[in-house]
């Protein structure tokens, strides 16, 4: 628990310099194939070759949303982001519904600093996890709730990851909060652990050449 603590404390580092997400990049190394598409293949990048060996790696599932954060200070929301655009509370946007859903829920960090999440359901997006309630979902709260704790069961060859991306990578936030009781893929995994401060990676099913 005091790492999973200390993790959290490292995601929210930046205090009130407002940033944007940093872009996450993949373990794997990239090319564009004979079709143009950008694919991973079974070649690991060294800057995240952590994400095969630390044990205490978290896979936490990827939200197809879009990317909110909030700015706490005594506890307090002040500010509000989508990106690097400010959104004003009484601007219409779905985001804000999603984030009061969230405060109802007690989801929101209450500790200083910048905070971010992802906001999915109703017209968020696509909504392609078919979520009818407008959530905001802190990424330090998915890693407790929304880890794939079968990451640490299984060989992590290229082949077997590809295969699980492509046939067993259920949502695990469309099963907690989706009202029909049906599986849908995940967008993806994004890859963090106490032990690579500040280091996060993402993998999705649409970087591999099977997906269409």
């Amino acid at each position: 628990m005091d790492d999973i603590k200390e993790m959290e404390n490292k995601i929210a580092y930046n205090k009130f310099n407002i940033i944007d997400m940093p872009k996450l990049q993949s373990p794997f190394k990239r090319v564009t194939n004979e079709q143009g598409r950008y694919v991973v293949t079974p070649e690991i990048d060294p800057d995240y070759a952590w994400v095969f060996t630390d044990p205490e790696v978290q896979a936490v599932e990827k939200l197809d949303g879009t990317n909110v954060s909030i700015l706490i200070n005594d506890a307090k929301v002040k500010r509000i982001f989508n990106r690097t655009a400010e959104l004003d509370f009484f601007c219409g946007s779905p985001i804000i519904e999603c984030l009061l859903h969230s405060a109802e829920k007690n989801y929101l960090p209450k500790e200083d600093g910048q905070w971010f999440g992802e906001a999915i359901g109703e017209k968020i997006q696509s909504n392609p996890l078919k979520i009818k309630q407008r959530l905001w979902i802190p990424f330090t709260r998915a890693i407790h709730t929304l880890s794939y704790h079968s990451w640490h069961k299984y060989p992590k060859t290229f082949d077997n990851i590809s295969s699980w991306f492509k046939n067993y990578l259920f949502s695990l936030a469309h099963k907690k909060y989706a009202e029909k009781d049906t599986k849908i893929m995940a967008e993806g995994i994004v890859f963090t652990s106490p032990n690579q401060p500040f280091k996060m990676c993402k993998l999705r099913r649409n970087m591999f050449d099977w997906y269409t």
